[in-house]
C-alpha cells in the first residue's frame, strides 16, 4: 500500500488546526451591550460603534477617513464611484483575482480591462497595466493578493503619468504595509472585506478608507441612501443605496481590530518558518521576498508547485496534500475572464459595447502568467494554519515533502482523485466542507 493518504496510507496529520474565526470575552460583552441597547442598525448613520470602528481602522492603516459597508464587493464599487468612474470608463484589473473585483467595476458602470500579474507576487504587473491603458482608461484597481502587495509606488507613478485614479483592493491585506504605508492608504481609496475567511471578519462587511475628503463624502452619501455626508463640504448628492452595516457587526469588528496586531505577528512568524522549510524541498518554490513589503498580511500562504516533470498535475498534488490532513487549494482563483461566475456580456452590461464598433468579448482575453498560476502552479494554504505553534507549520512542510517524494505513485493513479479540485466554481460549493 502507498504511504500517501489519498492512496490508502496514513495521513501526515490527523488533528485539526486552529479554528477561524475566533472571538474573545470582550466580544461577547460588546454584543450583549448592543443587544440590550436596542440600537441595532446602521441608522442614524454611521451610528456609534460603526463610527468608532471606521475611525480606528482608518487610522491604523494611515488614512484620514473610513466608511463601513455591507461587503467587500460593494466597498470596491462605492470606492470606484467615489473616484469618479462613469458609465463606459475603463478600469484596469488584474486577471488573477476573485471575480468580485471585476464585478464591482461592472456594477459601478465601468468596463474591466484585464492585465496580467507578476510571476513572483501574483499581483498586477506594472508593465502589463501600462500596456492596457487606452484613452478610455480612468482608473487602476491593483489587488494585494494572498501575502504580497502590488508595487504601489510604481502604480502611483503610472497613474500620475496618465491622470488615473487608483483604488486598492485590500480584501487580503488587513494590517499589511508597503514601503511603510498601510494597505489602502497609497491609492485614492482602499477597499477591504470582512467576509468570514478574511483576516478580520464580522461574517460579512467591508470598509472604504481614504484621505481625500471629497471621496469620503461621496462614499458616505452612496452608502447612506444618497443623504448628505456628515461634513458636506463638497455638497455632492449622488443617488445612493443602503449599504450600511449593523452595530452588531461593528461590535465584532472592534474586537477583530484589537486582535489584529498579535495575529499578524503570529502569521508572519509562521510564514517565515514555512518559507525556510519549503526551501529544502525539491519541486516547490516559496514566493520570493518582495522589495518594499514592510509588513506581510497573510490571508493565504501561497507557494508554487514546480516539479522537474509534469507527470502529476498541480490539482492532483493539492488533492493529495489535503488528504494528508492539510487544508489547501490549488484552483483557489481562476483568471476572471475564464470563471463561470463571470458571465459578463453586453446584453446585461451595455457599457461593454458603448461607443465601440464591437462589444468586448472576454473569451478572447489571455493572460499567460495568470493562467499558469491558476491551473498549473499556485498552492494556497489558509492563514489559520499559521496561528498555532511551530509544530503545526513543520507538519505542513513535512506533508508537502511526503507528497513530493511519493508523487510518482500518483502519476499512475486515476485523475478523478483530484475530486473537487478541478471542478468549476459553481459546482465546488456543493461539495466542499471547508471553513474558508
Amino acid at each position: 500500500m502507498s504511504r500517501l493518504a489519498i492512496l490508502g496510507g496514513k495521513p501526515a496529520r490527523t488533528t485539526p488546526f486552529p479554528t477561524w474565526p475566533r472571538h474573545t470575552e470582550r466580544d461577547k460583552k460588546r454584543l450583549l451591550e448592543v443587544l440590550e441597547s436596542g440600537n441595532w442598525g446602521g441608522f442614524p448613520f454611521p451610528n456609534q460603534l460603526a463610527r468608532e470602528f471606521a475611525e480606528r481602522f482608518a487610522d491604523a492603516h494611515g488614512a484620514r477617513y473610513g466608511c463601513t459597508v455591507v461587503n467587500g464587493t460593494v466597498a470596491i464599487q462605492v470606492a470606484l464611484q467615489a473616484a469618479g468612474i462613469k458609465f463606459g470608463d475603463e478600469v484596469i484589473v488584474p486577471a488573477f483575482t476573485w471575480d468580485g473585483t471585476a464585478v464591482a467595476v461592472l456594477h459601478a458602470g465601468g468596463v474591466p480591462v484585464f492585465a496580467d500579474v507578476d510571476p513572483d507576487t501574483y499581483c498586477l504587473d506594472v508593465d502589463a497595466a501600462r500596456r492596457a491603458i487606452t484613452p478610455r482608461t480612468k482608473a487602476i484597481l491593483p489587488v494585494h493578493l494572498a501575502m504580497r502587495f502590488a508595487a504601489m509606488d510604481c502604480m502611483k507613478e503610472l497613474a500620475k503619468q496618465h491622470g488615473l485614479a487608483v483604488v486598492e483592493d485590500c480584501a487580503h491585506a488587513h494590517g499589511g504595509r508597503f514601503l511603510g504605508r498601510g494597505a489602502g492608504s497609497y491609492g485614492d481609496l482602499g477597499a477591504f472585506s470582512f467576509q468570514t475567511s478574511k483576516l478580520m471578519t464580522a461574517g460579512e462587511g467591508g470598509i472604504v478608507i481614504t484621505s481625500r475628503l471629497d471621496c469620503h463624502e461621496m462614499t458616505q452619501s452612496l452608502v447612506n441612501c444618497g443623504r448628505a455626508s456628515e461634513s458636506d463640504e463638497f455638497g455632492k448628492r449622488p443617488v445612493g443605496g443602503n449599504y450600511r452595516i449593523t452595530e452588531f457587526q461593528a461590535a465584532v469588528l472592534l474586537g477583530q481590530l484589537e486582535q489584529l496586531e498579535e495575529l499578524t505577528e503570529r502569521r508572519q512568524r509562521g510564514a517565515a518558518l514555512m518559507t525556510s522549510l519549503l526551501s529544502g524541498i525539491g519541486g516547490v518554490r516559496a514566493l520570493p521576498a518582495q522589495a518594499g513589503l514592510t509588513r506581510e498580511a497573510i490571508y493565504h500562504y501561497v507557494f508554487q508547485y514546480r516539479p522537474p516533470d509534469r507527470g502529476v498535475s498541480r490539482d492532483l498534488f493539492a488533492a493529495a496534500l489535503e488528504a494528508e490532513g492539510i487544508p489547501c487549494d490549488g484552483r483557489f482563483y481562476e483568471p476572471v475572464y475564464r470563471s463561470d461566475l463571470f458571465q459578463a456580456n453586453a446584453a446585461d452590461f451595455p457599457q461593454l459595447r458603448y461607443l465601440r464598433e464591437e462589444e468586448i468579448d472576454y473569451r478572447r482575453v489571455s493572460c499567460t502568467v495568470s493562467e499558469r498560476a491558476a491551473y498549473e502552479e499556485s498552492v494556497w494554504l489558509p492563514h489559520f494554519l499559521l496561528l498555532g505553534d511551530e509544530e503545526d507549520v513543520r507538519q505542513v512542510a513535512e506533508a508537502v515533502e511526503k507528497v513530493m517524494k511519493h508523487r510518482h505513485e500518483l502519476a499512475a493513479s486515476d485523475e478523478e482523485l483530484a475530486g473537487v479540485k478541478s471542478m468549476s466554481r459553481s459546482e465546488r460549493p456543493r461539495l466542499e466542507k471547508k471553513n474558508y
